[in-house]
């Protein structure tokens, strides 16, 4: 593979010349320009870009760490984060994990090795240690709330969201309330758990974990909620529900089953999704696409900040 030193050669010019015509430098002659580029003609010269990166000391590469590409959540974080690299000439990695810790591993490997600059973690199933160890080789931003710990963090505080939807449905006349989330791991799930114990607590209310329904990330799963809390001798009269989609399953089903909403069960979503403008479903909504834009912004100035996103409830016809 030709290299500069070989196009130096062949055009009779110094090294630093060929890099002056490479990097587009205006301090040379036209004479000894034409015959650097007549010998990159003849040679078939390309740029190392490799080489180009390490001299600069960036790849324009930012890795972006999230557990599924196809869900709408992650794909309007997702949404943000690339409109964001496109207005500044960066190009992303991406790593779908399905919550596999090895593969969480390879994107913190690939930081530590300089082949991206930064990396935006969506949502992770890795100890915060592992994440601490790799601070070293670069930013690190992730899309949670976080407590003294000295990384960039875009968020929205579940904890406090959660807690006033809990009011909003008890105010509503509702009690019993359930709630459906996709996975009972990570901080997020941990807020809301928080919430919810600290909610029944308030309000001199029956902690009821079979109130908690696990696993709902698809509109497939709403008739798995549905059919969880049917077989309970006390079903609860209001679900909050982590995901529109999940929203939109359990409204189908209990539309199929005579069900009557908000009659004989309360929903409230999140997100905010197009589907519960469709269905009509009450949901919080979260400004997703803007937060991957600050999540990108963070991970490309290396600046340590936290930002905590404000959310709103819409109220539609299911509560």
């Amino acid at each position: 593979m030709t290299n500069i030193k070989d196009l130096a050669k062949m055009a009779g010019v110094s090294v630093t010349t060929v890099s002056r015509v490479l990097n587009h430098h205006p301090y040379v002659t036209e004479e000894k320009k034409n015959a650097v580029l007549e010998a990159i003609k003849v040679s078939n010269y390309h740029k190392n870009i490799n080489a180009v990166h390490l001299s600069k000391g960036k790849t324009l590469l930012i890795g972006v760490v999230l557990p599924f590409s196809d869900h709408p959540y992650f794909a309007l974080l997702l949404k943000g984060i690339a409109k964001q690299a496109l207005e500044n000439n960066y190009k992303l990695v991406l790593f779908q994990t399905d919550y596999m810790e090895s593969r969480e591993m390879e994107a913190l490997q690939m930081l530590k090795q300089k082949q991206i600059d930064s990396l935006i973690i969506c949502s992770r199933t890795i100890d915060w240690p592992i994440i601490e160890e790799h601070l070293l080789f670069g930013p690190i931003v992730l899309c949670e709330q976080t407590v003294g710990k000295m990384v960039s963090t875009t968020f929205v505080n579940h904890y406090k969201t959660f807690f006033e939807a809990l009011e909003y449905l008890y105010h509503k006349g509702h009690e019993k309330i359930g709630y459906c989330i996709a996975r009972n791991s990570g901080t997020n799930s941990q807020d809301r758990e928080f919430a919810y114990r600290d909610f029944v607590k308030k309000y001199q209310l029956r902690y009821r974990p079979d109130y908690i329904i696990n696993e709902c990330l698809h509109f497939e799963d709403g008739e798995k909620a549905i059919e969880h809390i049917k077989a309970l001798d006390q079903p609860p009269s209001a679900l909050l529900v982590t995901s529109d989609q999940v929203a939109a399953g359990i409204v189908t089903c209990c539309q199929k089953q005579n069900i009557s909403i908000p009659d004989k069960l309360a929903i409230i979503g999140f997100d905010n999704q197009p589907i519960a403008k469709i269905m009509n479903i009450t949901t919080i909504e979260i400004p997703l696409v803007d937060m991957g834009k600050n999540l990108f912004l963070q991970a490309l100035n290396g600046d340590l900040s936290n930002k905590e996103m404000s959310v709103k409830l819409i109220e539609r016809g299911t509560v």
